[in-house]
């Protein structure tokens, strides 16, 4: 019997047959053919398609928190933002799946109700990777108002072909704007150091 393959393997082959085939096209059979193992290793840890999308959302969280490096130091802004493209940067070589799916979820909008949930999962590790610390009802409104940066950002990222992606960071240094004016009043922010008032930043420099 072939072995489930690797989850990067996994995930590569979910994502190929997705944009050639859709999410209504993405079969558990033509799953399993296109990752090179068979349709009974494959049922063993993925019960239903919605499974292996999950599975993507996981290897994505890996990817970043892999790539972090304790005590980066700079703004909570920084390294939220740095965090964030580089969980982009793991996607992109699955784009064309991705938009496709982006396409097949206008029209089926129980999927994403489905996935809704495990983005503020993904902000959460998100913010772990960034460092931000806060209290657990904190970091719940935290990971929500993430979740509307990262959506904001995917919309960008989505129109976005420029091999720097240059607009995608642009559209999410503005909504990590927007969060910051929101989150700071409210104290969410508070083990930064607000930047100075406008009459002392003149007086130091």
């Amino acid at each position: 019997m072939t072995e489930t393959p690797p989850d990067e393997a996994l995930i590569a082959a979910l994502w190929r047959v997705i944009a050639s085939h859709g999410w209504p096209g993405l079969s558990m059979r033509r799953l399993a053919a296109e990752a090179g193992t068979n349709i009974a290793s494959l049922r063993e840890g993925f019960p239903t398609r919605l499974d292996v999308l999950l599975l993507h959302g996981r290897v994505m969280d890996q990817a970043v928190l892999a790539g972090t490096i304790p005590g980066q130091g700079g703004s909570a802004r920084d390294r939220i933002f740095d965090v964030l493209m580089r969980r982009l940067d793991a996607m992109q070589p699955h784009r064309a799946g991705i938009l496709r799916l982006f396409e097949d979820m206008r029209r089926d909008p129980a999927l994403a109700l489905a996935l809704a949930p495990h983005i503020g999962v993904a902000m959460r590790w998100m913010l772990e990777a960034a460092e931000v610390e806060a209290k657990s009802c904190e970091a719940r409104l935290l990971a929500l108002g993430l979740a509307g940066v990262w959506l904001a950002t995917i919309r960008a990222w989505a129109r976005d072909e420029s091999p720097d992606m240059g607009a995608t960071m642009a559209a999410l240094d503005s909504a990590l704007d927007r969060a910051e004016r929101i989150a700071r009043p409210l104290g969410l922010l508070r083990n930064e150091a607000a930047p100075p008032p406008a009459g002392e930043a003149a007086e130091t420099s």
